[in-house]
């Protein structure tokens, strides 16, 4: 792996605009373990083995259990997600992959269950948020460990 370029000293104001939006959405109320969730299976879904690294270790250290990140991509098959997180992750994975399908009606309903309009446009934020994340990083050849 090699890094193409360091896109935080190739362009700071771009780096601090996108930190500005990370560090708004993270005000939002929005439950922390919960927008980690998001962060990692957009980053799963998008490729981003350095964003899917640290937001595996980010969730791990607030006391998230291994299974529950391993079996992540197979939330479907598996009972250890709430109602709520398993509308959220799908919402995420139809907001990540939007060209494919868009968000269908029952996603939209789904989420809606559990998140009133203002969480609603936070959960889209967040997923916002990581995918400009996801694309900096996938663009840039970004890695685990890449920094150090």
């Amino acid at each position: 792996m090699e890094l193409r370029m360091n896109y935080r000293t190739a362009n700071p104001d771009a780096f601090k605009t996108l930190l500005a939006l990370e560090q708004a959405v993270q005000k939002n109320g929005l439950d922390h373990k919960l927008y980690e969730i998001i962060k990692l299976r957009a980053s799963q879904i998008s490729g981003c083995s350095f964003c899917a690294d640290m937001h595996s270790k980010d969730l791990l250290a607030m006391g998230e259990s291994v299974d529950r990140l391993l079996l992540l991509p197979m939330w479907r098959e598996v009972p250890i997600y709430s109602e709520a997180e398993r509308a959220v992750i799908e919402l995420t994975e139809y907001v990540t992959k939007l060209s494919e399908a868009g968000v269908p009606a029952e996603v939209y309903e789904r989420v809606r269950k559990h998140f009133d309009e203002k969480q609603y446009v936070d959960l889209i934020m967040a997923i916002t948020t990581i995918n400009a994340w996801n694309r900096i990083g996938v663009a840039t050849g970004l890695f685990p460990g890449c920094f150090d």
